[in-house]
């Protein structure tokens, strides 16, 4: 994974003038060595939950006989920061006017997804085991009419930071400052509807919406680099417009400064670009194309759920 620079240095490219206000708060926050302001209190509960989502994921899926789990596992860290921390959200209002919007615009991982809105109280934790099943709530891809806390129907890939655009204009229009947040895949940026919802969103200066690239390096039948190379990705962001961060997608410090980063950016959207490992926190899965779209045998799971213990 290439170096990934720190919120400090990272300073250095953020001008008082995409910052604004928060520009100096940050600062004092930081300190003089751009040292975090989240406890280690906070740190060590998010990453117990995104262990615990990691664990449903696969123990839904291999229930389930299919589903997507490595790209799920990718994700679980962002996931979890932003339900269980960041995101402005009621699980017992899910259509409240004023709530934060999530968009998993790779709708295939909803599996993680679906752990967070179940662990957060949308609907019970027993849900999960029905993933796929004639008549759940829980499908092979998240639909907003079945399922409460799904913001978006998604799945056909490149369509979901369109739709995040049409409700940062909503919010806009509307006078409401909630926030929107999208996570592609990396594969899906294949998809030339992504780079025209980046224009757009950048013409518009949407600073109340934030997209988050799952940039784990594999996709449905190889590495994006064989398939179709994305690199310079932070530079192409930059080129339509975006302000954008990078960070390792499994520091959850470094997830949670971004997202504090962008809510602060006044200008323009931004990206934070998360390099992560696919089928991140099981060995055996790591780094492996088989485990996009392919759940784990009994046997497997068995050895997944011993590597994905609490030791801290």
């Amino acid at each position: 994974m290439k170096t990934v620079l720190s919120l400090e240095l990272s300073l250095i490219n953020y001008s008082v003038k995409e910052l604004g206000d928060g520009a100096n708060l940050l600062m004092v926050r930081l300190g003089c060595k751009g040292e975090t302001f989240h406890s280690d209190e906070l740190v060590a509960r998010l990453r117990r939950i995104a262990l615990q989502l990691r664990r449903d994921v696969l123990k839904m899926t291999t229930k389930a006989g299919s589903g997507h789990p490595g790209g799920s596992l990718s994700a679980a860290d962002i996931i979890t920061a932003l339900y269980f921390h960041h995101l402005r959200h009621d699980p017992k209002n899910p259509n409240w006017e004023d709530r934060d919007r999530f968009i998993l615009s790779k709708g295939h991982s909803c599996p993680v997804l679906y752990a967070a809105l179940a662990r957060c109280g949308y609907f019970p934790v027993e849900e999960l085991w029905r993933l796929r099943k004639i008549g759940s709530m829980l499908q092979g891809h998240p639909d907003m009419l079945k399922t409460p806390g799904v913001e978006a129907s998604t799945g056909n890939l490149g369509q979901g930071l369109s739709i995040g655009i049409g409700m940062a204009l909503a919010a806009r229009l509307d006078g409401k400052d909630y926030r929107v947040y999208v996570m592609l895949g990396d594969g899906e940026l294949d998809e030339g509807q992504v780079w025209e919802a980046a224009m757009a969103a950048s013409h518009f200066r949407l600073n109340n919406i934030t997209a988050i690239v799952d940039y784990n390096g594999l996709q449905l039948d190889g590495f994006t680099e064989d398939i179709m190379s994305l690199e310079p990705l932070a530079e192409k962001w930059r080129a339509f417009g975006w302000h954008t961060i990078e960070i390792d997608g499994h520091n959850m410090r470094q997830i949670l400064d971004a997202l504090d980063m962008a809510v602060m950016v006044k200008c323009k959207p931004t990206v934070i670009i998360a390099h992560t490992v696919k089928g991140k926190g099981v060995s055996f899965m790591e780094n492996r194309v088989e485990f996009h779209g392919k759940a784990l045998t009994e046997e497997q799971l068995r050895k997944a759920l011993e590597e994905l213990r609490w030791e801290g």
